[in-house]
This record gives structure tokens, C-alpha cells and sequence, in this order.
């Protein structure tokens, strides 16, 4: 069990302590339920009730809930309540997680040719391909694969059954979970056809995945390899569970993709996007930096211009959906043309 003093939790988060620093917490939790010994924050103010009537031993609010914190009990004061909040859950964290040890497990298996740092872990049953790499801190989960040339950066953790493929690169701080699989060959084939019939023949996906730093992949996640270059995360891109990322696509540095997102090859994101659940973009597609797109939201055209997007409509056949489609586009016009109408009447 942690138990923490709050005023060691108001330095941590550089925030302004209102009470006593000697007081101690042991869990952090939601204002409706918590007790005297939890921590708990509130970033919006339509939860203002809750504050009034919840038993927690402390709160960590902004400056424009500081009175309505302060008359309940203990309060610490951050400029961004939320942010606060999420830095308390890793320093949580840290203190009840369990280190790894340093060292190879004796029934995984590492070929010759592979190069483990010192201070790195690889898990039971993992697999280590010749001319792999596992930077200083790395943890190699139990069953994980690495292909060949493959490369964990300095920090990173890859928690159990994560496949790194062949030439696929994470850098450092990243945390990929279980089940994902990066470098799996892109959905790449050519159609072809004889007297006998048709079929489609494979194209080869030459390329490998670079992700750079401080990323975090979800559960069951794929990262498709590039056909001829790379596939490419840049720093601190995260993603959901169930995300599906196509070959030789670009995802600019700090955008966020939700659950079951769906990216076709080529694609190029910009950075500090969003997308909602389910959403998709078709390929080859350009997304510029800052824009937001909502869940389930299909992306069918280039986005030039920064700001949130969406687009849902009702399924119909094809030929009935394109029609409504384009008549819907064009509403706001006709809108306008009767509006002029009527004030001629």
C-alpha cells in the first residue's frame, strides 16, 4: 500500500498545498467515493456539487475552485488540475510497481549476434533475433518476439507477446502492450489475370516501422511495415487498443488515435490530431497539423485547414448514399438561395 504525505505530493506536482503537509493519503480515487484517506481532483466545474459533499481527505483543484476546495478540508492548488492529476498517477504508480531485473531470463532465446544492454530485461520465452538491439533499461516482456535488426530504445517496455518485426525500430520511453504487432506486412497486392482466371499476387513489403520517442502503442494494435520506405510514428504518438495502421503511413509527433481507428496506406497525419473511436482515413491522404476528428467520422478527403471534423451519415446502397450525400453538401446553399428568396416576397 502507498502512503503518502500530502505536503511531498504538493512539491511533486508544484503545486500550493492548502492544510497540513503531514497529513497522509493512501489511494487515489473519484470524489463521489472517496474516504479521508484518498486524493481525488476536480478539473470541471459542473462536479462542483460532488466537491461539497465528498469525504475526501484532499483535492487537488485549479485557482477558481480554491475557496469552494479550501472550505471542505485539504486542497492542493494547480494550474491545471488535470495535468496534476496524471502526474500523481505515474508518480502512484512508480512507488507500488515492481522493478525488473536486470538480465536474461534462462528460457528465453537470443541469437548470436543480438546485443543486450546490461541494465535491460528480456521475459521468459521471449525470442531475440540475431542482430537485434535492447538499449540500456529496456524490458523485452515474457513470449515477445523481436525480428531481425530490430531495435527496443532506452526505457521502453514491451509488456508480454508484443512482436517487434524484422527492421522495426521504437525509441526511447515507450510502452508498447500486449498482443500488438508492429511490422506485419502491409496489405499490398497486385491484381492480375490469364485465360484461367484471376487473382492477386503479393507485393512484397520491403520496408520496417520507425517509431520514435516517448510513444505508447495499445493492446492488439498493428503497425503495418512500409512497402519500400518506412512506416513512421514520430515522438509521442499514442495509440489506442485495436488501432490498425497501414504500410507507409506518417503519423506527425503528439497525436492521439482512439480505439479501433483504422489508417490505409499512405496516409500522412499531421502532428497534435486526434481522432475519435472507430474513425477512418482512406489512403493516401493528407491531414494537416491540429485536426480533430470525431468518433466514427470516415475521412475521404485531405484536410488543409486545422479544427474538428465529422461525419457520420446513415448506411444506405451506394448509388441511393452518393445522391443524399451530395444534396446534403449542398443545404447550406440552398439554404441561403431561399433565404434571399423570401426577402424578395
Amino acid at each position: 500500500m502507498v502512503l503518502a504525505r500530502l505536503g511531498d505530493l504538493s512539491r511533486h506536482l508544484g503545486g500550493e498545498l492548502i492544510g497540513n503537509d503531514e497529513l497522509t493519503v493512501s489511494r487515489i480515487g473519484p470524489l463521489e467515493s472517496a474516504d479521508p484517506q484518498t486524493i481525488s481532483f476536480l478539473s470541471n466545474p459542473r462536479y462542483q456539487p460532488q466537491l461539497a459533499a465528498s469525504m475526501a481527505g484532499c483535492v487537488i483543484v485549479g485557482p477558481d475552485m480554491r475557496e469552494a476546495a479550501t472550505a471542505r478540508g485539504a486542497a492542493i492548488v494547480c494550474a491545471d488540475p488535470y495535468l496534476a492529476f496524471a502526474r500523481l498517477t505515474q508518480w502512484w504508480a512508480a512507488q507500488g510497481r515492481r522493478a525488473p531485473v536486470p538480465g536474461v531470463h534462462a528460457s528465453a532465446v537470443v541469437e548470436q549476434g543480438a546485443r543486450i544492454h546490461a541494465t535491460a530485461s528480456v521475459g521468459a520465452l521471449a525470442f531475440v533475433s540475431a542482430g537485434a538491439e535492447v538499449a540500456a533499461g529496456a524490458v523485452v516482456g515474457v513470449q515477445c518476439h523481436l525480428g531481425a535488426g530490430a531495435s527496443v530504445g532506452a526505457g521502453t517496455v514491451l509488456k508480454p507477446r508484443v512482436i517487434l518485426g524484422e527492421a522495426c525500430r521504437i525509441g526511447a520511453r515507450g510502452i508498447v502492450h500486449s498482443g500488438a504487432v508492429i511490422g506485419a506486412d502491409g496489405f499490398g497486392f497486385a491484381p492480375a489475370r490469364d485465360e484461367a482466371g484471376a487473382w492477386w499476387e503479393k507485393i512484397e513489403q520491403l520496408g520496417g516501422v520507425l517509431i520514435g520517442d516517448d510513444v505508447e502503442v495499445g493492446a492488439n494494435t498493428c503497425i503495418d511495415r512500409g512497402a519500400l520506405e518506412d512506416t513512421v510514428l514520430e515522438d509521442g504518438v499514442k495509440l489506442d487498443n485495436l488501432v490498425q495502421i497501414g504500410h507507409n503511413v506518417r503519423i506527425g509527433a503528439h497525436t492521439a488515435l482512439a480505439g479501433c481507428v483504422g489508417v490505409a496506406g499512405s496516409a500522412r497525419i499531421g502532428r497534435h490530431c486526434t481522432a475519435g473511436g472507430g474513425a477512418i482515413i482512406l489512403g493516401h491522404l493528407e491531414i494537416c497539423d491540429h485536426v480533430h476528428i470525431t468518433a466514427a467520422t470516415v475521412i475521404s478527403r485531405s484536410i488543409r485547414k486545422p479544427g474538428q471534423y465529422s461525419g457520420m451519415f446513415p448506411f444506405d446502397d451506394n448509388a441511393s448514399w452518393e445522391k443524399n450525400a451530395a444534396t446534403l453538401r449542398q443545404l447550406h446553399s440552398l439554404r441561403e438561395r431561399l433565404r434571399a428568396l423570401e426577402k424578395k416576397t
